[in-house]
């Protein structure tokens, strides 16, 4: 089994900071990509940036500029900084990691987080 636990969701103004975290544990191989997607209330969950095994990010337009997504030197927890927070940013935000699993099979796995909040209000 793959785990992922985030942290770090909250309440912020608007223009304010906040970041994510997501570390994965369990029978993992190897991680191919790591993301964090977004549902807000009504709305399907949505793309909000990627990073890759060899590094490569990728952003969605509406976050591009303020946002920044890394990783840990051992490649297994996955960060969100979140600058400029607008009040549209408010959602539940998702941990994804893609990976193979250790183990004589070494089967793919694509796991999700629980979600955290991230509400941007004054």
């Amino acid at each position: 089994q793959v785990q992922l636990v985030e942290s770090g969701g909250g309440l912020v103004q608007p223009g304010g900071s906040l970041t994510l975290s997501c570390a994965a544990s369990g029978n993992i191989f190897s991680i191919n990509g790591m993301g964090w997607y977004r549902q807000a209330p009504g709305k399907e969950r949505e793309l909000v940036a990627t990073i890759i095994h060899n590094g490569s990010t990728n952003y969605a337009d509406s976050v591009k500029g303020r946002f920044t997504i890394s990783r840990s030197s051992a490649k297994l927890t996955v960060y969100l900084q979140m600058n400029s927070l607008k009040p549209e940013d408010t959602a539940v935000y998702y941990c994804n990691v893609v990976g193979v699993r250790s183990g004589w099979l070494q089967q793919p796995f694509n796991s999700w987080g629980q979600g955290t909040q991230v509400t941007v209000s004054s």
